[in-house]
């Protein structure tokens, strides 16, 4: 699938786009990674949370580990990002233990995890309602730890809407929400 989005030919924004699940073939990280790729002339990391899996944290844990590289690596690729893309699983109406486990050991190191960064915030599931209530809380929570929430949508029922194979929307309706959030986040970032 080609580009959408071009920006002027010398600037080359950095996304950073993840899904916030450690699930092997999550959804969210398709969702987050088809996003990031709609914008030409971006040099585009897709990150696998996989990658920064970390011990659960408690208070105990952090006296006996300090701050573990792991989340100061994660930390340091979204601070590099001209933009960062998350799109959120659901697991029980909220946030997968895997993404709340790493925030909660980022947001130590820095309460300021999303460092004043334009976001676009997705969120999709098989179900009906493509993870709305954990989309919900992650736009009102956000904004306290720093991220700039310019978009956001839920993407229901992915497995009818997003061919895997072929790696598109195939939903023309949801398509447009889509480019037309990814839009404004580019307009977003480019002023900034």
């Amino acid at each position: 699938m080609p580009n959408i989005f071009r920006l002027n030919e010398e600037y080359m924004m950095k996304i950073v786009a993840f899904g916030a699940s450690n699930s092997k073939n999550s959804i969210n990280k398709k969702l987050a990674t088809y996003a990031a790729q709609q914008v030409a002339q971006a040099e585009v990391e897709v990150l696998d949370l996989n990658d920064f899996e970390l011990p659960l944290f408690s208070v105990d844990k952090e006296i006996e580990l300090g701050q573990p590289k792991l989340a100061k690596a994660f930390l340091h690729k979204l601070w590099k990002a001209d933009v960062i893309i998350i799109s959120f699983a659901e697991h029980n109406g909220t946030y997968t233990a895997a993404y709340k486990n790493l925030f909660d050991w980022c947001s130590r190191i820095e309460p300021k995890v999303f460092n004043n960064k334009p976001m676009l915030l997705l969120s999709t599931s098989p179900g009906a309602r493509g993870g709305a209530s954990v989309l919900s809380a992650a736009i009102k929570s956000i904004p306290y730890f720093g991220g700039k929430v310019i978009g956001s949508m839920a993407m229901p029922s992915f497995n009818d809407s997003f061919d895997v194979d072929a790696n598109k929307l195939i939903d023309s309706e949801l398509k447009d929400q889509l480019l037309n959030t990814i839009k404004s986040l580019i307009n977003s970032s480019m002023l900034e």
